[in-house]
């Protein structure tokens, strides 16, 4: 191929129309009319030798060649993007910048506090705009209308960049004047009243029922590999609710161990290391390849690492 037939603009085309999957919306982002775009789909088209985008009942669908081209093509454009600014130091200690981070809440406590420490010694005026998973699409990350995710996840697409933060196992969290606090077995344990907390990801999520409750989240996959279930009186989406709620008498809390030693200082609960064997989780940080080489960005995100092991002591 004669790269002198390649127009950079029309990969901004195809990076857009790949994002947006409708070609009147991409139009108006990139600030032209219709018919240009239209005709600039068809020089992709030729170029790649690939509809690339197929109109379904879903809308416009990209194909299979367009989605293994779509990390490329960001990754392209981020680096001409990259290349083509001006080289400018970040200087933390005099920036009013606002980031936006979309955080779990289980990342909210255990490391957003520390971290404002730290912003508190090193730049005083930055500020943190904290979203939690249901304010945001893994589309607005993308674009870069939040900076960061920092959660735990199933899956993230491949145009993400991402950092592991710490590995965390779980513990149980329960009333010292809870049963079960004089005999804490299995048998105890699986007797007991149980607070489920959900799998946090990014979107809304829905009801919970007994029945589908019992065989979802990291705890009840860990009983279910031992043909076994426990007893939900509580369902719950928030790490912080299930500590509260496991200063009642008869409940029971098994949560990230790094979010129930909080509240085990704070409210002289019991902790305990679970019956039985759970996988442990990953923290991760997630960012757009858009953002990837911005200094105030880069700058945070080390700090957020070297936050991270210092909370965890890894």
């Amino acid at each position: 191929m004669n790269l002198s037939r390649i127009d950079l603009n029309l990969l901004v085309y195809l990076d857009t129309l790949l994002r947006v999957k409708n070609v009147t919306r991409a139009a108006e982002q990139l600030g032209i009319t219709q018919p240009a775009l239209s005709n600039g789909l068809r020089r992709l088209r030729d170029l790649f030798r690939d509809p690339l985008l197929v109109r379904t009942s879903e809308g416009m669908t990209p194909t299979e060649r367009a989605l293994e081209l779509q990390p490329q093509v960001r990754e392209i454009l981020a680096a001409v993007e990259q290349a083509v600014l001006p080289v400018a130091d970040f200087n933390a200690a005099d920036s009013q910048r606002v980031f936006r981070i979309m955080a779990s809440d289980y990342a909210e406590a255990t490391l957003l506090a520390p971290l404002l420490a730290e912003l508190r010694e090193l730049a005083a005026d930055i500020c943190l705009d904290v979203l939690t998973p249901s304010d945001v699409s893994f589309q607005d990350l993308e674009q870069g209308k939040v900076d960061m995710a920092i959660n735990r996840f199933d899956r993230l697409p491949q145009t993400f960049h991402q950092a592991s933060l710490w590995h965390d196992g779980f513990s149980c969290l329960f009333s010292p004047d809870n049963p079960i606090a004089d005999d804490f077995s299995l048998d105890a344990y699986l007797s007991a009243a149980h607070i489920w907390v959900s799998k946090t990801g990014v979107g809304a999520g829905r009801g919970m029922s007994r029945r589908d409750g019992q065989r979802m989240g990291w705890v009840d996959e860990a009983l279910a590999e031992m043909g076994m279930t426990r007893r939900i009186r509580v369902f719950t989406r928030h790490y912080q609710v299930a500590a509260l709620l496991a200063t009642q008498p008869d409940l029971v809390a098994t949560l990230p161990t790094e979010l129930a030693r909080l509240h085990q200082r704070d409210h002289g609960l019991c902790l305990r290391k679970p019956p039985f064997m759970i996988i442990p989780i990953e923290l991760q940080m997630a960012w757009s390849p858009l953002l990837q080489h911005d200094a105030g960005h880069i700058w945070l995100r080390r700090l957020i690492v070297a936050t991270a092991r210092r909370v965890s002591g890894g």
